[in-house]
């Protein structure tokens, strides 16, 4: 059986950590929680559970992630937010992994618990994503703050039974600060990498966001929570796209003057 290191970033996580760290304390072999100095009881949590916590300046979702695989013993990595935990029968999928592994990476849907309720459509699942690989066979990637691990040209992969459990807004306000903290990083990494968006296109783009996740994705069947989450992916997606017209604007208008 394969040696598996579980690493956690987190910010401030006190009401979320100790369910992440107690879903795979079964199936660890070490867990490493790469911090951005929180100032809530965090540490104190996850030392209390055996985890090696490890306080690193946070430069962005991708970066951090990419650093937290460089501290892990093992090359076998199950990468989590603290936000998140392993379903029971997740936590069999990845067992069965550990004890026969084949393949360079593992994929696993993620069910967002919003507010009390999990979301099973407006676009939110089954939200495939990577988590268990092999730390050499890829790495963090996409465009922040929205990060995805990424695997090299001709590795395999396989999906696993069961759900990463997301729980991510409490809120309806919690929701509306994330989203305006996302627009504006999305816009600014957006800009560093040379993006450009007409004037419409914000509106075009919130417009289509909104019909995307509420109606294509099903989103009314998730009842007034359905309607809240389609409503903000519009904003934040308006938001974005504004701030980036924005940042292309000011530059040229700073070009111009010099």
């Amino acid at each position: 059986m394969i040696k598996l290191s579980v690493v956690i970033i987190s910010l401030n996580e006190e009401r979320n950590i100790g369910r992440c760290l107690k879903s795979v304390q079964d199936l660890a072999d070490e867990i490493i929680v790469v911090d951005s100095k929180s100032t809530d009881n965090t540490q104190n949590l996850c030392e209390t559970a055996g985890a090696i916590f490890s306080v690193h300046p946070f430069v962005g979702h991708i970066e951090q992630k990419n650093y937290a695989l460089t501290l892990a013993k093992y090359p076998y990595i199950l990468s989590l937010d603290a936000d998140e935990a392993l379903s029971d029968e997740l936590k069999l999928s990845i067992l069965e992994a550990k004890r026969n592994w084949e393949f360079d990476g593992y994929s696993m849907n993620r069910l967002t618990n919003y507010c009390g309720s999990w979301i099973k459509y407006s676009g939110w699942y089954p939200n495939r994503k990577i988590r268990l690989f092999h730390r050499e066979k890829g790495q963090w990637g996409g465009i922040n703050p929205h990060d995805k691990f990424l695997m090299e040209p001709n590795t395999t992969t396989l999906h696993l039974r069961g759900d990463l459990l997301h729980y991510s807004y409490y809120s309806i306000e919690e929701h509306r600060d994330r989203t305006m903290q996302y627009a504006e990083i999305s816009a600014k990494a957006l800009f560093d990498l040379g993006k450009n968006v007409s004037i419409i296109y914000p509106l075009l783009s919130a417009i289509t966001k909104f019909l995307r996740e509420y109606v294509l994705y099903l989103g009314f069947l998730d009842g007034y929570n359905g309607l809240i989450i389609s409503k903000m992916s519009a904003i934040g997606t308006y938001i974005k796209y504004k701030k980036l017209y924005k940042l292309n604007r000011d530059s040229i208008d700073k070009k111009e003057k010099d």
